[in-house]
């Protein structure tokens, strides 16, 4: 009955999977940094993202970066409360709280919480590029995927990136990976000759590039795009039918959504 369970669950993981990068599911709501605007919840918090799945919502993205003890902790910029997290231990930037009380998320409590009752939102892990080495990055990004790995959330995470290399190498030691690039300077062709799934540009990269929509949907290359907050960038974008939408702002992209039906 486990394994049935187990199989069921892959075959469905599958078809979602299929789905979003043939184009047939589109205009998926993702939340960048956990949806954390209309509550003022701390951005990157539990909080935040306990709340897009809540939402129901297909993705809620987060940050990641390894302290100088090689902790994995979850937030956006560099430095954390003026310490840059690269070079400092996890024991001195837990003496400060998040803004709700909250203590500054390891990698390990995020995905756990991520995991618990959702059904519906994919946990969109960016891995940050290295504030000192390239190879420190690729080093992190490796740590990253033996954390899932272990936490067996392999299934509903997918892995973002500004810097390839630390794609490429997610790729070196797992095929089955779901991988999306970020910088914005690579035709869906020059992704898919590498094995990387999707393209997850700034909006503005897409008005430039606008044949890339076409060719990525031709190569079944997943869309995704960051970061829409207003209604006349979200306008496009649902015109244009991308597979994803990242935004601060899931509550009003939903509700610009259900007004198109």
């Amino acid at each position: 009955m486990i394994f049935l369970r187990k199989a069921v669950y892959s075959v469905i993981l599958l078809l979602f999977l299929l789905i979003s990068s043939c184009g047939v599911k589109m205009n998926a709501v993702v939340a960048h940094r956990g949806a954390w605007k209309k509550n003022n919840l701390p951005e990157n918090s539990i909080a935040a993202l306990r709340r897009a799945i809540d939402l129901k919502l297909a993705g809620s993205e987060f940050d990641v970066w390894r302290t100088a003890d090689d902790s994995l902790v979850i937030n956006h910029d560099a430095h954390y409360n003026k310490l840059l997290i690269e070079e400092t231990n996890y024991a001195s930037l837990i003496k400060f709280k998040l803004a709700n009380g909250e203590q500054l998320p390891t990698f390990n409590e995020y995905i756990k919480e991520g995991k618990r009752s959702n059904k519906n939102t994919l946990l969109v892990c960016e891995i940050k590029p290295s504030t000192i080495s390239k190879e420190r990055g690729k080093m992190t990004a490796l740590k990253v995927v033996e954390t899932i790995k272990k936490l067996k959330a392999e299934k509903i995470t997918v892995y973002i990136s500004f810097d390839y290399d630390i794609l490429k190498q997610i790729r070196s030691v797992d095929t089955k990976a779901s991988l999306q690039y970020l910088e914005g300077n690579k035709s869906p062709k020059e992704v898919k000759a590498d094995q990387i799934n999707g393209i997850d540009y700034h909006y503005s990269v897409f008005k430039k590039h606008p044949e890339w929509i076409k060719e990525a949907k031709e190569n079944n290359i997943i869309l995704n795009v960051w970061t829409v907050n207003d209604t006349v960038e979200m306008n496009w974008i649902i015109a244009h039918q991308f597979n994803f939408i990242t935004t601060n702002e899931p509550e009003l992209l939903i509700e610009r959504l259900q007004s198109e039906k």
